[in-house]
């Protein structure tokens, strides 16, 4: 009876993945394949694998998307690593009369869509643009600028600095160190998992993020990855297989930066604080 029941889970867990991983698995196979094999639904590897490679790098500039993809993904999340943990170690360790009122109202921001201000900071941008060009529209800072810090990952950084022990603060102090040493020789060592989780949801956000791109970067030579696949997919007669070989190029950096770190991911989504 136990062999069954375990036969059964390892049944359904096989079935669940093999659904999760599916589509995934048909992308790879229908880069390998002509465009009206993609549309049939053909299921077996082709031969049209290098000819569908040789067509992307051939008819857009893919080498220039994935450059201002990385740029933007890279140092936005090294950004909001920053920001957002000074934010949440501030939130949790100093208090003050008005500290929990100030942060409700930053989790309020979180109830606001992001399309209701893309208006106000399309506008912004244009604006500081006038005065200062490098972080002014349709340039790489004027992407990364709104989207380096959310109250969401605010959140998730005071909620584990709970879990810091404070006894490690007070140590410091005695040892002389200042807040700063503190911070930085102490806090972030030992949360190193929560920064490696909140690394990859913000790498990921910031590499998949189509919206606002597509509104701030006008010029061909900025545009990013997910602006480039929208392109190819809007022509009057798409090429799916060289659609398909673009997804699973662009697919490619995210599914690694979470296959090398997914041990870090799980324990600092866990409120763990060191591994």
């Amino acid at each position: 009876m136990k062999k069954l029941k375990r036969f059964l889970k390892y049944l359904f867990l096989t079935i669940v993945s093999f659904i999760s991983i599916f589509p995934f698995i048909w992308m790879v196979v229908s880069m390998t394949n002509e465009s009206i094999d993609v549309t049939r639904g053909r299921l077996l590897p082709g031969t049209y694998l290098f000819e569908n490679i040789r067509n992307l790098f051939g008819s857009v500039n893919i080498v220039s998307a994935l450059t201002n993809s990385a740029i933007i993904a890279v140092v936005t999340t090294i950004l909001t690593l920053i920001v957002a943990s000074v934010a949440g170690y501030g939130f949790e360790i100093y208090r003050s009369k008005g500290r929990d009122i100030v942060f409700n109202i930053l989790l309020l921001s979180m109830m606001i869509p992001f399309a209701a201000i893309m208006v106000p900071l399309y506008r912004l941008f244009g604006n500081i643009g006038n005065i200062f060009p490098p972080i002014g529209y349709d340039t790489l800072a004027s992407a990364i600028l709104p989207t380096v810090v959310t109250a969401f990952f605010i959140f998730f950084f005071r909620q584990n600095t709970k879990m810091f022990a404070k006894e490690l603060i007070e140590a410091g102090r005695m040892d002389g160190l200042s807040e700063l040493g503190i911070f930085f020789r102490i806090y972030v060592p030992t949360m190193k998992n929560t920064y490696a989780a909140a690394a990859i949801i913000a790498f990921m956000n910031s590499w998949n993020n189509y919206m606002w791109p597509l509104v701030i970067l006008q010029s061909p030579k900025n545009h990013t990855i997910p602006l480039l696949i929208s392109q190819l997919g809007s022509s009057y007669a798409p090429d799916y297989g060289v659609m398909m070989t673009a997804i699973v190029i662009a697919t490619l950096p995210t599914a690694l930066v979470f296959f090398f770190m997914q041990k870090h991911f799980v324990s600092g989504m866990l409120g763990s604080v060191k591994g």
